[in-house]
């Protein structure tokens, strides 16, 4: 691995208005090139919007996808990577030759090629498939990079495979943050107007952001999976209003060992950057544990218990057990 810089972005995007979301995709990379980024991350479905697709029929869905890597969208990407230089990975909904849509993230290389990622845990909507493969692989910058999409990063098992296969870096971008989780103690709603209205009560809403319900939450697991698994881990995360949710923002690049390199402390649009030190990786104590693995005593990981639930059927029943609408 070389040393690189990545760069992690949180927006709040425009819901269904991949023009507009697109051109705020554009001001970052711009900011970026003019840092000497090599490789930018963006939210989770961040060119479509996110929770306010959660019951929509299957012809809006439609209507926003696009092919990979032939959609008009992922071509600015690649244009745009081309242009600087630069390695830039953005979520959308991506439509499959064979019918299927998936959450997707695309990573556009500045040689041309794009890489996507299928989120393997997808329930935002019942139209919408869940992706088979981990994906790593190479930039031209001079790392190895792995993707998983939210809720991916959730299952460590996930996370150690993307690392056996080789991958230094993980985007992981995220939509997270003030869920309204069947967990007592994990996030939790966020009120909406406390962000329509965050410039008369800027600091309850930073509570809000900071607490457990943001960065509480994240700072339980997320340094764990950058450090078990010896990887820098750079998390894009949404911030704002999300239709009837706020996402939390918190993005940040983490090290090896699991510290924060940076991290965003702002409640609005924001952009951080960091070096990555290929030399911290060499003895940190996650690629020692990997390599000091005994892989034979594991094939209990590989079969199931019957107590395994589809994260589409958790999602729906909890939705419907929370949400009185329902």
């Amino acid at each position: 691995m070389n040393r690189i810089r990545a760069a992690a972005v949180q927006f709040n995007h425009v819901p269904g208005d991949k023009a507009s979301n697109l051109a705020i995709i554009s001001r970052f990379v711009e900011r970026a090139a003019e840092q000497s980024v090599d490789l930018l991350t963006f939210p989770e479905m961040c060119l479509t919007g996110y929770w306010h697709l959660r019951d929509a029929p299957r012809e809006e869905l439609e209507r926003l996808a696009e092919p990979v890597p032939d959609g008009p969208s992922v071509q600015r990407i690649l244009e745009l990577s081309r242009e600087t230089g630069m390695s830039i990975g953005v979520g959308l909904i991506e439509s499959a030759e064979d019918g299927k849509l998936y959450n997707s993230f695309v990573v556009a290389l500045p040689n041309g090629k794009v890489h996507t990622h299928r989120k393997l845990h997808c329930f935002i909507n019942q139209h919408m498939s869940s992706g088979d493969e981990f994906t790593v692989f190479d930039i031209p910058q001079g790392a190895r990079v792995g993707v998983l999409i939210c809720y991916d990063n959730n299952i460590g098992e996930n996370v150690r495979a993307t690392a056996l296969k080789g991958a230094e870096v993980l985007l992981s971008p995220h939509q997270t943050g003030g869920c309204n989780s069947p967990s007592p103690r994990c996030m939790g709603v966020v009120p909406v107007d406390l962000w329509e209205n965050r410039s008369e009560n800027e600091e309850a809403l930073r509570q809000e952001f900071f607490g457990r319900k943001g960065r509480g939450w994240l700072m339980k697991w997320l340094p764990a999976r950058a450090h078990d698994n010896g990887l820098f881990l750079v998390f894009a995360n949404g911030v704002g209003r999300d239709d009837n949710e706020v996402r939390t923002g918190n993005s940040m690049i983490l090290d090896p060992y699991g510290d924060v390199l940076i991290e965003s402390k702002s409640i609005e649009d924001d952009m951080v950057v960091a070096d990555l030190d290929p030399e911290i990786r060499e003895m940190c104590t996650g690629q020692r544990w990997l390599k000091t693995r005994r892989p034979e005593l594991f094939k209990s990981l590989t079969e199931r218990t019957g107590f395994e639930e589809d994260t589409r059927t958790v999602r729906f029943r909890h939705s419907s057990a929370t949400d009185p609408s329902k």
